[in-house]
């Protein structure tokens, strides 16, 4: 790591609950991962017009930093999520992977992930048991976008 472009691998999307600390769950040490917090842990979609600070970081993370993976962190109790889901159950996972497919809209990650020099993982933190899952998402990328 060098001080002008540390090399980093991750970049790391965590909700800003006070409870959820994605460097504790995920043992980083300064410097090995480039987070970003927001409400719900939710990545917006790509829109050519409209910016926002959350596009921002993942264009300077992906084109700059040259990040080799993001991870999409929901946990447990989310009020953010509550908030957004009219669902019973809490819609954690399902907010999740509505990002992992999000981020696919953005051009300069759609062609990392294609080159497979870039890869998306969702992951689940249960704060009240101390459970953490991590999966990969199979993206059939062609002209239409699905997965």
């Amino acid at each position: 790591m060098t001080i002008e472009f540390p090399n980093l691998q991750f970049l790391v999307f965590a909700c800003s609950d006070s409870r959820v600390c994605p460097s504790h769950i995920l043992d980083f040490q300064p410097g090995e991962a480039f987070v970003v917090r927001n409400i719900a842990n939710m990545v917006p979609p790509y829109h050519k017009t409209k910016h926002s600070g959350t596009g921002a970081a993942i264009e300077y993370a992906v084109i700059h930093l040259k990040v080799e993976n993001i991870v999409v962190i929901g946990h447990s109790s989310c009020g953010g999520i509550k908030g957004l889901m009219s669902i019973p159950d809490d819609g954690t996972i399902e907010a999740v992977n509505v990002s992992l497919g999000n981020l696919l809209t953005y051009p300069f990650v759609r062609e990392a992930v294609v080159k497979k020099t870039l890869a998306l993982k969702g992951a689940h933190y249960d704060f009240v048991k101390g459970a953490f899952e991590l999966w990969d998402i199979e993206f059939k990328i062609s002209s239409s976008l699905s997965f």
